[in-house]
């Protein structure tokens, strides 16, 4: 955009800056609109959240690790079980146990979810409480802390 000044050839003169002033003003209130909603949408109830640490397995005697594989084979520590209700005797038979022993459940990554899901159901139906899952850390994403 230009704009001539002056009412002669030699006077004229060509404007060839723009003009900021609008661009500024928009920024200004934009600025403020943030300022003011932000503490508006950041309200939230008071409550102190607990501390994430991932504590390492201390494996105990007690313990039994139930392991499927990516074939969706299911093993009672380091034996394999053959049968579906091989996993459900075991598990009924460990649950009567004073303190009851914790299962870990360690599934191959390219395992289907179906098989997992048959072992929880098999555990819950055998009656332990204490089921966990194992897994390796990731080494590549730091820890919470």
């Amino acid at each position: 955009m230009a704009m001539t000044f002056g009412s002669s050839e030699d006077e004229a003169q060509t404007m060839s800056s723009i003009n900021t002033t609008p661009l500024v003003d928009v920024m200004l209130v934009l600025l403020i609109i943030f300022l003011i909603t932000v503490p508006v949408i950041t309200k939230t109830v008071k409550v102190d959240l607990p501390k994430a640490v991932n504590i390492p397995t201390v494996t105990k005697p007690e313990n039994i690790t139930v392991a499927v594989d990516a074939a969706g084979n299911v093993y009672w520590n380091d034996g394999k079980l053959s049968g579906k209700d091989a996993l459900l005797e075991r598990i009924k038979s460990v649950a009567v146990l004073q303190p009851q022993p914790e299962i870990h459940i360690r599934a191959d990554k390219n395992t289907r979810w179906e098989n997992v899901g048959r072992v929880i159901y098999n555990i819950q139906r055998g009656g332990v409480v204490k089921v966990s899952f194992v897994t390796e850390p990731d080494r590549g994403v730091r820890g919470f802390r």
